[in-house]
């Protein structure tokens, strides 16, 4: 028997296009293109890719339900016995849309799937639990090694094999507990382990705990009738046309922005980049996202020295944490130039 696969790839991949293409409608084509050439030939004839869906990532982010039930309705209609999104390495838009459309085609087919991404992208974090998320590289560099382990642990999952460990099989961890048996006792394992650790020889947890970053609070302002602040926000309000393409989800950049005399961010002046949510009220007022009008009062009745001239803004929606880091950093540093005293960080 040769299992049926329907392969999910973007605007990118499929060779359309780069971010000018990223608002593609989704399409359907019969058979592979690009990275499922690679996929059919890790299947070694146990399976074959009989169809492949494209969506631009911009299209995608902005319709998720809508184009999910879609591709779902259309791997349906090639009686696909698995699917298999990407790999999606480390963009973030791309793998968001991998990990969800792999988890709605899961509940709604109730067959196979499988993706692969890299640990810091946002749809790693969001879409483990409801999918296989094989781990990759940061970039397609990674594909000749990430494919094949997708191919993998899709077909045993097709045939009905035992799925291995995370270790063993090659996928993020999903965070469900199973049960085990081993000979020794809780307590006698623990205390080897500790042995382990105390003689500085390689061991391994049974259980790990999640790692937290800690960062340590800034004193208090003493007087902040004295201290120039600044606005920055991960809500994505932007001057009107988003003239540096922040996008709506799984941003790649920022923006800074001067706001020299701007006493209001009016209607038809700034607006949201912001995806995933109503934008209507956040397009009629920006200030309700980016409070520029009430920093203007507060400035004129000296309760702060001033409002610095630029302010920074970018879009939380699936960002990834490694981007995330690097727009903290190089904002930090800009602010820090500038004299700025303090922040005021805002969001949707």
């Amino acid at each position: 028997m040769t299992y049926r696969v329907v392969h999910y790839i973007n605007q990118f991949f499929a060779g359309i296009g780069g971010e000018e293409k990223a608002d593609i409608k989704p399409e359907v084509r019969e058979g592979v293109v690009g990275p499922g050439m690679a996929l059919n030939a890790a299947f070694k004839g146990e399976a074959e890719v009989v169809a492949t869906v494209i969506c631009g990532d911009n299209y995608f982010a902005d319709n998720i339900d809508d184009t999910s039930d879609f591709i779902a309705s259309k791997v349906k209609e090639f009686n696909a016995d698995g699917f298999v999104a990407g790999p999606g390495f480390n963009a973030g838009r791309y793998g968001t849309a991998c990990g969800a459309i792999c988890c709605a085609v899961g509940e709604k087919l109730g067959i196979p799937t499988v993706t692969a991404l890299y640990p810091e992208n946002p749809g790693a974090e969001m879409y483990k639990k409801g999918t296989y998320v094989i781990v990759a590289a940061d970039s397609a560099r990674g594909m000749g090694k990430a494919v094949p382990a997708m191919a993998s642990l899709l077909l045993k999952q097709m045939k009905g094999e035992a799925i291995g460990t995370p270790d063993e099989e090659g996928y993020i961890e999903k965070g469900v507990r199973i049960n085990m048996f081993y000979e020794k006792v809780g307590a006698e394992r623990a205390i080897d382990m500790l042995i382990k650790k105390l003689k500085g020889e390689p061991f391994k947890t049974e259980y790990k705990m999640p790692v937290f970053d800690r960062v340590d609070p800034r004193p208090a302002i003493k007087d902040m009738s004295k201290a120039k602040i600044a606005l920055v926000t991960s809500g994505g309000i932007v001057p009107f046309g988003n003239p540096d393409h922040i996008a709506a989800s799984s941003a790649q950049n920022f923006g800074e922005y001067d706001i020299t005399g701007v006493m209001d961010l009016k209607e038809g002046e700034y607006q949201t980049a912001h995806g995933g949510y109503d934008q209507t009220y956040a397009n009629q007022d920006a200030d309700r996202v980016l409070p520029v009008d009430v920093l203007r009062d507060i400035e004129k009745e000296g309760r702060i020295g001033s409002l610095h001239h630029l302010f920074y803004t970018t879009v939380g929606n699936g960002t990834a944490v490694a981007n995330s880091k690097k727009f903290g950093v190089e904002m930090g540093k800009r602010l820090k130039a500038a004299g700025v005293d303090a922040v005021i960080l805002t969001s949707t």
